[in-house]
């Protein structure tokens, strides 16, 4: 079977117009399914051009230098509904995400073994540049800040605080709702197809202002899948 010519998806049987109407979909957030209703295109394929574009996107975030500027840190976990007696940081079975936020600008996410200072320190220094202030609760991790080269505020939850002055985590922590109601719709998520799908949240939360179609159209004529 000839290959149609198609500048956004290479190899592909696909149209540019069907292709175009399916990322119109995923634009909109509709699953694949929804999709395959609207675009005539199969379920399974759908998937497919789903994942790739997840992986597209997924590079498309690779680039992101040190900033300076005013930031908000925070951790949240992700995964299986909480074992009991099991709560907070380190809790059973869910998967340990760090975020920060720069205010008015994006939120950068990456999965962590854990929430120590050994792991948060060095990804705090490669994002966030010096002098730069930084916005935190109580955690331990965070504890040293000031030490790096940053000015560092803090609210304590556990003592019912949740801002004083300008200094809060309210930011990050929309993006955690956002994510986690996203997240919701997809059940069974492996490792790796959840680091693709919360890599998505981070962009779609930080295009959110924006076209999406737009934006993966331009890219997609760049580096096709």
């Amino acid at each position: 079977m000839k290959h149609s010519k198609n500048k956004y998806y290479e190899r592909s049987h696909i149209s540019e117009a069907k292709f175009r109407q399916l990322l119109k979909c995923f634009s909109l957030d509709l699953n694949a399914y929804e999709a395959a209703q609207l675009t005539g295109i199969s379920h399974r394929s759908c998937k497919i051009i789903y994942t790739k574009l997840r992986l597209h996107i997924a590079q498309f975030c690779i680039n992101n230098p040190a900033q300076s500027g005013e930031f908000e840190l925070d951790e949240s976990y992700f995964g299986a509904k909480r074992v009991r007696g099991k709560r907070g940081r380190g809790a059973a079975g869910k998967t340990p995400v760090f975020g920060l936020l720069k205010r008015d600008g994006n939120v950068y996410v990456q999965v962590v073994k854990n929430c120590s200072k050994a792991q948060l320190i060095p990804i705090i220094k490669g994002q966030i540049l010096e002098g730069s202030t930084i916005h935190t609760d109580g955690w331990k991790a965070y504890d040293g800040l000031i030490l790096n080269g940053y000015q560092h505020y803090r609210v304590y939850h556990s003592k019912d605080e949740f801002v004083r002055g300008k200094s809060h985590v309210n930011g990050i922590e929309s993006f955690w709702s956002f994510a986690k109601r996203r997240l919701a719709q997809f059940n069974g998520l492996t490792d790796e197809t959840f680091i693709l799908h919360l890599t998505e949240c981070q962009f779609r939360f930080n295009s959110r202002k924006e076209n999406i179609y737009d934006i993966l159209l331009k890219s997609l004529r760049k580096n096709p899948i």
